[in-house]
């Protein structure tokens, strides 16, 4: 049968959710609590005007940019989501093949379908990053993060957010699992400390959720850096008080994050958080955005308030559901004609033109 036509994002989202079973669609689409940081990340950009200028000449537009010095072809990667294999059997293959093709970069997730080493011998010149949690055995970091420099991964994104999981209520009511025909990818090759016999996913499921240290800090960011040579980007900021503390502590990129609404409610959401975040770290580190963005305008906001790049998660995984690496293709197929149309139209021929002034808040236009 014959797939339908997508023309947005929110296109391939519908497509998607009609499609994917119950157990999966409420993992990947659930937030936590009440879920009010989850819809704020949607609306939050809807917040905020352009002020496009005019009689620009237009005719040759440059959408790219870099992060970490490595060239993308337009100022969107891939965000790390997990368990990727449940919305396509090829999963994370599928989503690094379209990054490649799209000339991003992809962050692949420590609770991926499939191996680091995999993902990267699908795809071994996409730029690709890896997610991290450091957790209780710091053994088992030390062994991701050999293995990621080894694979070639070009940055480590470590999430600071998660000292606990948040409550997200859909996934207890779903009694969450992971399908018995998938695996958890990147610790096959890892020594737990459980017992062999008792090494199923599930299992290997509860015993990373066990792991997970609420006692992290910032000095353990100090222990990271002293055992890679790979850039080390903390993902999950949120205020200027931790974007300050990061580049103390000599990270190289600051990731602006709530989780996609899936840890604490409540929570700013990232384009609310960007302004503060971008004045205190004054230009000593990159600075990175995800959560909500779903058009090549929220991109271009994102960019305009000091951002370097905006990454996407749950439109990929979409896209998957929807065909494929084909699927994911069309996601940022869609977001990059969608943002360099909107470079156009508010006249702008490369990122450096995107400057703040260039948006307001909806609310300054409220006295007329």
């Amino acid at each position: 049968m014959a797939l339908p036509e997508v023309i947005c994002v929110r296109d391939v989202e519908k497509y998607a959710i009609a499609h994917l079973n119950k157990n999966a669609l409420g993992y990947y689409d659930s937030g936590a609590d009440d879920e009010e940081t989850l819809n704020d990340n949607i609306n939050a950009c809807k917040k905020l005007r352009l002020r496009p200028r005019m009689l620009v000449d237009v005719t040759k537009v440059d959408c790219s940019t870099t992060i970490l010095g490595q060239k993308i072809s337009f100022p969107v990667g891939i965000a790390p989501s997990a368990m990727q294999r449940m919305a396509h059997p090829d999963g994370e293959i599928a989503t690094v093949k379209a990054a490649d093709s799209l000339k991003t970069c992809m962050t692949l997730s420590t609770l991926s379908t499939t191996s680091m080493e995999s993902v990267a011998e699908a795809s071994p010149n996409t730029l690709r990053w890896f997610q991290l949690y450091v957790v209780k055995d710091r053994e088992i970091t030390r062994q991701f993060v050999k293995r990621a420099e080894m694979s070639g991964y070009k940055a480590l994104v470590l999430t600071v957010d998660a000292p606990v999981l948040g409550n997200r209520r859909i996934d207890v009511r779903n009694r969450f699992h992971l399908p018995p025909h998938l695996s958890l990818g990147n610790f096959e090759k890892v020594t737990l400390h459980i017992e062999k016999n008792k090494k199923s996913d599930s299992e290997l499921s509860r015993y990373f959720v066990s792991e997970m240290d609420a006692s992290l800090t910032w000095k353990d960011i100090t222990w990271l850096k002293s055992i890679t040579s790979l850039p080390v980007i903390v993902k999950g900021i949120l205020t200027a008080e931790d974007a300050e503390m990061a580049v103390r502590v000599g990270v190289e990129g600051i990731w602006v994050s709530n989780h996609g609404g899936r840890q604490l409610d409540g929570v700013p959401t990232a384009i609310e958080a960007l302004p503060e975040i971008v004045k205190a770290v004054n230009n000593r580190a990159e600075i990175y955005a995800d959560g909500g963005f779903r058009t090549g305008t929220d991109v271009f906001k994102a960019i305009a308030l000091g951002a370097r790049a905006v990454f996407v998660g749950r439109p990929i995984l979409w896209g998957l559901v929807y065909n494929g690496q084909k699927g994911v293709e069309k996601v940022l197929q869609l977001l990059q004609q969608e943002f360099h149309r909107t470079m156009q139209l508010s006249g702008c021929v490369s990122i450096k033109d995107i400057k703040s002034s260039l948006i307001t808040y909806a609310s300054s236009y409220s006295k007329l």
